[in-house]
């Protein structure tokens, strides 16, 4: 599975930006997939992941309301909208995925198989 992300950038606090993830190869039903950030000097976060059976939604608490994890299975396609950004999400941003059961999927990194590049986010 190959994961290209897309749509970072720069935006002043309370704007918006949205990310998008094409994912290819030997993608399928039953993975969960998120996105995950790092700002410098912090651990990876899971910020949103969602399966693709659409029975598992997460989100980060510092991200309710103002983040939107969406997929387009037929795209092979993860999205998130987030609105309302604050420059404590000042972050790279990266898409992961993992074959797994809706009920197994979590927010740990450790647990994700696939990862993308990775596209900044900064907010100022």
């Amino acid at each position: 599975v190959q994961l290209v992300e897309s749509g970072g950038g720069s935006v002043q606090a309370g704007g918006s930006l949205a990310l998008s993830c094409a994912a290819s190869g030997a993608f399928g039903s039953g993975m969960c997939m998120g996105w995950f950030r790092q700002a410098l000097g912090k651990q990876r976060e899971g910020v949103a992941i969602i399966h693709t059976s659409g029975r598992f939604i997460y989100y980060l608490d510092s991200v309710k309301d103002r983040f939107t994890i969406s997929q387009d299975n037929d795209k092979k396609t993860l999205y998130v909208q987030m609105n309302s950004l604050k420059p404590e999400d000042t972050a790279m941003y990266y898409c992961a995925a993992r074959f797994g059961t809706w009920y197994s999927c979590g927010n740990s990194a450790d647990a994700y198989t696939y990862w993308g590049q990775g596209t900044q986010v900064t907010v100022s």
